[in-house]
Formats: C-alpha cells, sequence, structure tokens
C-alpha cells in the first residue's frame, strides 16, 4: 500500500472514538450514504489484519449535533444498535465511497490506459448554504502496479467539526518569486533585511519580483536580453568560441589606431577623461544633475565621431532619446551648429525595437537618452525601476561587446547626487563620469569616477556658452577675480592652490573680522577645519579674535577640502584683523598643525610650477619642502619657506606697506 494510504489508516483509527458515538444514530433521509469495504492487501496485512467482523471505514465525520450527518457503520457489534443493513458478502463491482453529497456528485469511470479505475474526488473548502462543489479529478499513478486507492476529503473548516482534514495536497499556484536587492552594491535576497548582508549599509534593500512565463518558467534578464540582440549579433566563426591566447589577441591591434581619436580643443579635453579616446566595445555612463548639460555633451561627441576624419567611408552615429521627440533634438542640433550627415536621430524606449532599427546602419556609435527611461518587454517592473535599469544596461552591454560599437548612456541622478537606479548599474559599464556644475556659474567638470581604460585622476575643464560646451584653455586661473577690482592690494584676500585629479587650480581665499560681535560664518571651508585654524591663530600667533566675527569666504562658490589651503586661510584672517593688504603676486601652500608649524604636502612641485606659469612672484611654503624645491628652476618666482605661523606674518605683512 502506498505511503500515504498508510498516513489515512493512522489518522482514521487514532479518531475510531468519535466514530464509536456515532454508530447508533440514524443519518437523515436527505442524506444519502454509500459504502465500500476495504480490500486485502497482502502488503499491508503484514503489518495490521483487520478482525473477521471489521467495521468500514467512513469518510465523513463531524460532530453536529444529533440531526447531523454522520457516518454510519454497516456492521453490527456486539450491544450496539445500527441503522445499516446487515453485513453481507460484498461482491466484486466498481468500489463505492461514503459521501455525504449524493450518488449523482460520483460516478466512477474507468481509464482505458491504464487500467486503473479513478473516481471523482470532491473537495470542498468552507462549504457554505448555496455554494456549489466542484468535482475534482485525483488520479493518482502507481508506477509499482499497486491498487489505486479511492479517496474522498473531508469537508474541511466545518462548524464545530470533531477535527478537519484532507488527504491530497495542493499543488503550487504560479506566482511571482520577490526578490529584494541592495541599491548600494546590487547584493540580492530573498527577504527583507534591515541592512544589507553584504555593504553593511540600513535601509538600502528594494523590494522587486521576477515574473514567470507561460510555461511556468521564471524570466530571466539576461535571456530577454539575448533574444533582444540575438536577431542581429554576427554570427561567431569556427575557433572563436574558447578561449584565446594573448599574443593572437594583440596580434596584429595597433595600440594608437585602436581607439577612436576625438579632434579639436573640445575633443581633446573629453578624450583627456576617457584615457586618449573612445574604446570600441566600451559602455559609457554619464551622470549629473538635471541641466548641467549631459545631452549637449554626448550629442557634441556623437558630431565628432561622425565627423572623423580617421575613417574614409561613412561612419553613422546614432542618437536615440526617450525623453525627446526628432524635432526636438534636431532644433537642439541647429542651435550647436551640428550638421554632421552620418548622425541619425531616433526616438524609443522599447530596447528590442531599437537594436532591430540599429541592425541596417551598422552604426560606429550609438547614444541612449536615457537609461531610465527605456525598457525591456519581460522584465518586470517599470521604466526607471531597478530591474528594469539592470536588465537594460546588461542587455546593451552584450550588445556592445559582441559587436565592438561603443555605447554611450545618459543616467539621472538622485537627491543625493548619485546615478539613479541600482549600485550595480556603475558595476556593470566600462567608464562612469560625472559632470559638475553649478548653476549660477558657466563652468563645467568632467570627472572620472571609473575608467577600465585609463587614469581616473583625469579632470575636463569646459565653459558653457550659447553654441554649446567649449574647452576652457587655461582652467588653473579661471577662478581667479579680474585684478582685485582695479587694486593691487585688497586686505583679507589671499591665494591658495589645490588639485583636483590630475588639474591644478589657484582661488581666491576671503576673510572678514568684524569687531565687537562673535561667532564664525564659513562658505566653502570645513568648521571644524576653520575652527582650528582660529584657535591656532589665537594661541600661538597671538591674535586677538575673541571679541571678533569672522566670516570666511572661498571665491567662485567652490569648496576647499584639501589641508593645502590651511595657511591661505590664516593669511586671509590675519591680512584682516591686521587690516595690511595682500599683494596679488603672493601665493600660500601649506597646512597648518595645531602647534603652529607648517607642514608638508603631496605634489608641492606640480602646484608652485603652475604659480610660475601664471606669472606670481612669491610663493610661501613649508621649510621641510624649500630643499625639495631648490633642484628646480621657477623662472621669476621666489620660493619663501617658513617653520610657523609666526614667520609667515613676520615674511609677509612686515614687509607689505599698512
Amino acid at each position: 500500500m502506498q505511503a500515504s494510504g498508510m498516513a489515512t489508516f493512522r489518522l482514521l483509527l487514532s479518531q475510531s472514538h468519535h466514530l464509536n458515538r456515532f454508530h447508533s444514530l440514524s443519518p437523515p433521509i436527505n442524506c444519502i450514504v454509500f459504502h465500500n469495504r476495504l480490500p486485502q492487501n497482502p502488503q499491508f496485512s503484514r503489518h495490521f489484519k483487520p478482525p473477521l467482523n471489521s467495521r468500514l471505514i467512513h469518510s465523513v465525520n463531524h460532530l453536529l449535533s444529533t440531526e447531523s450527518p454522520l457516518m454510519v457503520d454497516n456492521s453490527q457489534s456486539e450491544g450496539t444498535s445500527s441503522n445499516s443493513p446487515a453485513s453481507e458478502p460484498i461482491p466484486e463491482q466498481t468500489p463505492r465511497v461514503w459521501s455525504m453529497f449524493g450518488s449523482d456528485l460520483i460516478s466512477p469511470r474507468k481509464d482505458d490506459s491504464e487500467g486503473k479505475t479513478v473516481v471523482n474526488r470532491v473537495d470542498s473548502e468552507d462549504v457554505l448554504e448555496g455554494e456549489t462543489v466542484e468535482n475534482r479529478v485525483d488520479s493518482k499513478d502507481d508506477s509499482e502496479g499497486e491498487t489505486v486507492e479511492n479517496r474522498v476529503n473531508s469537508v474541511r473548516n466545518y462548524p464545530n467539526s470533531a477535527f478537519t482534514g484532507g488527504f491530497g495536497g495542493k499543488g503550487k499556484k504560479g506566482k511571482s518569486k520577490e526578490h529584494w536587492v541592495c541599491s548600494e552594491c546590487g547584493h540580492s535576497e530573498l527577504k527583507w533585511w534591515g541592512s544589507c548582508n553584504a555593504c553593511k549599509k540600513f535601509g538600502t534593500l528594494k523590494r522587486f519580483l521576477v515574473t514567470e512565463n507561460a510555461e511556468g518558467g521564471k524570466v530571466s534578464g539576461f535571456k530577454v536580453s539575448e533574444n533582444a540582440t540575438r536577431s542581429w549579433l554576427p554570427e561567431q566563426k569556427k575557433g572563436q568560441g574558447g578561449p584565446l591566447r594573448l599574443s593572437d589577441v594583440n596580434l596584429g591591434v595597433d595600440p594608437s589606431e585602436w581607439r577612436i581619436r576625438l579632434y579639436g580643443t573640445f575633443g581633446s579635453e573629453v578624450a583627456r577623461v576617457l584615457g586618449g579616446g573612445i574604446v570600441p566595445g566600451s559602455l559609457i555612463l554619464v551622470g549629473g544633475d538635471p541641466g548641467v548639460g549631459k545631452s549637449t555633451l554626448v550629442l557634441q561627441i556623437a558630431d565628432l565621431i561622425a565627423e572623423s576624419p580617421d575613417i574614409p567611408e561613412s561612419a553613422p552615429v546614432i542618437y536615440i532619446s526617450g525623453e525627446e521627440s526628432v524635432e526636438q533634438i534636431g532644433n537642439r542640433a541647429d542651435r550647436l551648429s551640428i550638421k554632421a550627415k552620418d548622425l541619425f536621430l531616433y526616438s524609443s524606449t522599447d530596447i528590442e525595437d531599437i537594436l532591430k532599427k540599429v541592425q541596417p546602419l551598422s552604426p560606429r556609435a550609438v547614444i541612449i537618452d536615457s537609461i531610465q527611461t527605456v525598457y525591456l518587454q519581460g522584465v518586470s517592473g517599470s521604466p526607471g525601476g531597478m530591474s528594469q535599469v539592470k536588465e537594460c544596461t546588461a542587455a546593451l552591454l552584450q550588445f556592445s561587446k559582441k559587436t565592438g560599437i561603443p555605447v554611450l548612456l545618459i543616467g539621472h541622478v538622485n537627491k543625493i547626487g548619485e546615478i539613479a537606479g541600482p549600485r550595480v548599474l556603475e558595476h556593470i559599464v566600462d567608464v562612469v563620469l560625472y559632470m559638475e556644475g553649478e548653476k549660477h556659474s558657466c563652468y563645467r567638470l568632467l570627472r572620472s569616477v571609473k575608467n577600465r581604460f585609463g587614469s581616473t585622476d583625469e579632470l575636463g575643464v569646459f565653459e558653457m556658452a550659447e553654441p554649446g560646451l567649449r574647452a576652457v584653455s587655461n582652467p588653473s586661473e579661471m577662478f581667479l577675480s579680474e585684478e582685485h577690482s582695479d587694486s593691487e592690494h585688497l586686505a583679507g584676500l589671499a591665494v591658495a592652490v589645490i588639485i583636483d585629479g590630475s588639474r591644478t587650480f589657484v582661488i581666491e581665499v576671503q576673510a572678514l573680522c568684524v569687531a565687537d560681535s562673535s561667532g564664525m560664518h564659513l562658505n566653502g571651508v570645513q568648521a571644524s577645519r576653520a575652527d582650528m585654524i582660529i584657535s591656532v591663530l589665537k594661541k600661538q600667533a597671538g591674535l586677538k579674535l575673541k571679541d571678533h566675527c569672522v566670516y570666511v569666504n572661498v571665491v567662485s562658490g567652490l569648496s576647499l577640502t584639501e589641508t593645502s589651503g590651511d595657511l591661505a586661510v590664516a593669511a586671509a584672517i590675519c591680512s584682516s584683523i591686521l587690516e595690511i593688504p595682500i599683494p596679488n603676486n603672493v601665493a600660500f601652500i601649506g597646512e597648518i598643525g595645531l602647534g603652529g608649524e607648517l607642514r608638508m604636502v603631496p605634489r608641492i612641485e606640480k602646484r608652485v610650477t603652475t604659480l610660475a606659469k601664471l606669472g606670481y612672484k612669491t610663493c610661501i611654503v613649508p621649510k621641510s619642502a624649500e630643499k625639495a624645491l631648490a633642484a628646480l628652476s621657477f623662472e621669476g618666482l621666489q620660493v619663501v619657506g617658513c617653520k610657523n605661523l609666526k614667520e609667515v606674518i613676520d615674511k609677509v605683512f612686515s614687509d607689505c606697506p599698512s
């Protein structure tokens, strides 16, 4: 006998005391009862042999009241009475089943293919008055040739029932699988956690569902992307499916001709950030705040690629936008004076449709504006959601790697300045560029955050003008004011030299000390750093700043995060409280310690060289850097070394006219 049959008998035997209570009661007239004697199974009788006067097992065993439909014993036992007919030999016939519903609901049928009897099973859940009971077929396959037992599920959840049952289990319902993905690192969990188990950050797990297709299987994003790109991917040649030797991969490849070059001053500035040009088959992500100029940047890059003189034949570039119409992109191209003949425009948000339209053109580059507006059919979520952004990027990555066509993506940023979508998006792409710029400023900085083909220390400097973005010829002095308001000297103003990436910038720091008030107001300087510098000036330099309110400002809205600007901040405060202006040809480089000493800063040679090129006459540096700079010749620039703040005040302000 099957294992499920054994469990059934054990359950019924354990509840036999309920059956003994009911055998003397007669069922109502409207309840038609059928019975069936259990077959004698030799395998089962080894463990359990029923007595000769065995009673029949009933399938309905609910205790409601004396009028409720109850099961009846068909055999006479000592000391009890029964309303069932007397026991008679049961002829060989189609097995019957006990039921409380009537003979029309139970009709055994024969399965000719298997030669087994299949009985319609009544499965009633929460049967209420007026409800229809559906018949369900439960045919169990017996691979060992055993008898298929007839089973009937009990009426479950019946009010005041002695026990509830049901021996047939339900199959799994088809439903979507739930995943929780970390928006920072892309780690996936099957349930929600307060913090990500991978990056340990709190509140970063976001929910999304993996849907099922018509066959009941999961829809994989990589499967969808394979279907989207398979239609026109080049066929793989024989022998190219396995691993290749490094010497064979690089054979005949000229590194200087490998990248797509970008010509002109604008192209040279972009190529500097990319590491020398655009690598074929690369996936580049450009992010930035709304209105900073991302679309303008990539449209000008598309114009440079389409008009490149390196390719004698036509090299089409396709600009695809999910946010603007073709007419809107054309108007922007006219404003930027872009007249490239091989620049194609298309407006769509479906990845599969985009790749089908791209096929006949075989472009040299593809631009998607933006990744948050496109979607893949079959992937759950709306465009811009975590699952859609991740799978669309994976599809475009597969497309670029197999075809060798570079793809440039524009990405939106969230309220904290990071690219919207899962953090894993930045791990998928090859290059991540951020475009920065203040709303009130015309300058834009293109910074490389990730670059698999070059350095991340490079920085591109552009100016936003009416004809578009153009490179800044001398970015080192773009943050300096114009001749200090037509005056040679200005109290409370000092010049600092900072390095951002590989670029050196000369910036101005202003300070204002107001008597008969107290407090500190800062703009562009860290509060803790400025508080420390003021405390050192009070203690080590002896300045009376107790009854003064100090204002510190960095010109052009920049933020001074380097410690190399400490000396310039201290010099500006000294100039303001002493009311002695600093000459405009003097610059300050150095970090200030708590003892008032001046400390060395990184790459000081590059900073001093920039000052010499800009025509500065004097540079105040730490004493320890004077020996290292002595070997270098700076035409027209005098390097002055100082040990502490007192020496700086003596050498700078004693020689300056009051």
